[in-house]
């Protein structure tokens, strides 16, 4: 696997550590950067043709550099981005067989494709809440939620714009959490089960998108969100790597 890594923050830097250990990789390319380092899968890119993926952690300017993989012909993983940058790239990303995935992230990534394993565990779904954190001062009022440690509980409220179900926790600090929560019936019995996951945060986000990029093979050509295949999303997140918590009770 060939990965161009395009960074902005010390996220996409974490995201290529993480890369370098994985078996398939042979080459990281740092997009118009000389590396810093002597390990020899580790270029500098200035042509992106020959490259399986281009990886960027942009949260402003990314059409240019979906634009630049579209001409390269290769897929393109983004950390930001949503719905709206997929729709106006998916069909061109679809005609050349080509996988486009955006918001690789905590919340988008990790925490989405959490419930979404949940749910696929079978039985009627009653309910399903997502939960992460975010940088910001604590609430002292909201819905409560309960991050594993050492985040622990906090105030969370509803995102405007997104699931009614989702929730953000403002947290200070260099640690980060997501959670995930379903409540079915299985066996003509109620059960909720809790999945999170909590860690420093920028080792978390910098999973979230080292492992759409890992798992793009796994994806349909066009444009997706990770819980598009979320089964193998959390695979590669699992195998670099992260741990989850879990818990079942009866609801």
């Amino acid at each position: 696997m060939r990965v161009a890594l395009h960074d902005e923050s010390s996220v996409a830097v974490r995201a290529g550590q993480v890369l370098l250990a994985e078996r398939d990789l042979t080459v990281l390319g740092l997009l118009e950067r000389d590396p810093t380092t002597h390990d020899p899968r580790i270029e500098r890119v200035d042509d992106l043709a020959g490259y399986d993926v281009l990886v960027t952690d942009a949260h402003r300017d990314m059409d240019g550099l979906v634009e630049e993989a579209l001409e390269a012909g290769i897929g393109c993983v983004l950390f930001a981005g949503g719905p709206d940058i997929g729709e106006r790239y998916g069909s061109e990303f679809d005609s050349i067989g080509r996988t486009l995935i955006v918001g690789a992230n905590l919340a988008t990534g990790i925490a989405r494709c959490l419930a979404a394993h949940e749910t696929a565990r079978g039985g009627e779904v009653l309910g399903v809440t997502c939960a992460w954190t975010e940088p910001g001062s604590r609430l002292r009022r909201g819905e409560p939620v309960a991050f594993p440690d050492p985040v622990g509980a906090l105030w969370a409220k509803r995102r405007r714009g997104r699931d009614k179900h989702d929730l953000v926790a403002p947290v200070e600090g260099d640690w980060a959490a997501a959670t995930a929560a379903v409540t079915s019936v299985v066996d003509g019995g109620v059960v909720s089960r809790v999945v999170g996951v909590a860690d420093l945060s920028a080792h978390l986000q910098a999973l979230a998108l080292a492992s759409a990029a890992i798992a793009i093979d796994s994806y349909a050509s066009g444009a997706h969100l990770p819980e598009a295949s979320a089964e193998r999303y959390l695979m590669a997140a699992l195998g670099a790597g992260l741990d989850v918590a879990a818990h079942t009770a009866a609801a």
